[in-house]
């Protein structure tokens, strides 16, 4: 007796459901995702020839707005809540005054020891300022810093 032969039956997998689900993934990344933090204070950075790369770690940044607004900030939320407290620990910078500036240098540095100095001024700020603030960081004995300008490629013909 000869056997009669089945036809096979092939599976199929309704992959819609995982299409939904994927694109309800991608919409809530897209909707929930801040890709950079709002800032303090808005600067207009001077221009100059410099190709010196900045520390990308252990950072002060004093920034210095075209307002004469002083703020002071630091690359990690452990700095910043040491410093200012737990309200600022997710804040990128806090406003501080000229006349405090020097003491909370002092507390940054015995902190972290290993804190590098950045200095970021508006292009409209008065010199005046910038001149006190280095004079601030001179009596605190922080004599190395870098001052953040854009950089400006020469146009020879």
């Amino acid at each position: 007796m000869p056997r009669i032969k089945k036809k096979r039956v092939s599976i199929r997998i309704d992959m819609t459901p995982l299409v939904d689900v994927a694109f309800l993934l991608l919409t809530f990344f897209m909707l929930t995702t801040q890709f950079k933090p709002p800032e303090e204070v808005e600067i207009t950075f001077p221009s100059s020839h410099s190709e010196i790369k900045l520390p990308e770690s252990n950072t002060m940044l004093v920034y210095l707005g075209k307002d004469a607004k002083l703020f002071l900030g630091f690359d990690s939320a452990i700095m910043m809540e040491k410093m200012f407290g737990q309200a600022y620990k997710l804040r990128q910078a806090s406003e501080v005054k000229l006349e405090n500036l020097g003491d909370l240098l002092i507390k940054a540095r015995i902190s972290n020891p290993k804190l590098r100095t950045i200095v970021k001024a508006d292009a409209a700020t008065d010199y005046g300022i910038v001149s006190d603030v280095m004079d601030i960081l001179q009596k605190v004995q922080i004599t190395r810093f870098s001052m953040v300008t854009n950089f400006e490629v020469d146009k020879k013909s």
